[in-house]
């Protein structure tokens, strides 16, 4: 699959929060320009607190990073130009969007004894 000029499709239920015009591949990240659909402005602040919250890169916001991107998880989902992507990791910062997918779920961290 050749990715520059492809369009992905984020979507939350079945209003269109934005497509992604890929404009670079950095393998495992792709990157575009960012087109806001009609139902972004539901899912704004999520990805604006995700952002920053990356951004903030200490062990005490983690959680807070992992709360916040579930939401995300929950509320939207991606499609590449050949259909929906089971599992990915999305960030938005105004009209530019990166991210990475995977065909297969991600695996979930084991759970370990005692907690």
């Amino acid at each position: 699959m050749g990715f520059d000029g492809g369009v992905w499709r984020v979507r939350a239920g079945e209003e269109p929060v934005g497509e992604i015009l890929i404009d670079e591949a950095d393998f495992p990240w792709l990157s575009g320009r960012f087109t806001e659909g009609s139902g972004f402005a539901a899912v704004q602040d999520l990805f604006a607190r995700e952002l920053a919250l990356t951004e903030a890169d200490d062990e005490s916001s983690r959680e807070d990073w992992e709360s916040a991107y579930a939401e995300i998880r929950h509320r939207v989902s991606l499609s590449s130009p050949d259909g929906p992507v089971p599992e990915f990791l999305l960030h938005i910062d105004g009209d530019r969007a990166w991210f990475r997918w995977s065909d297969e779920p991600f695996e979930e961290p084991a759970a370990t004894e005692g907690q």
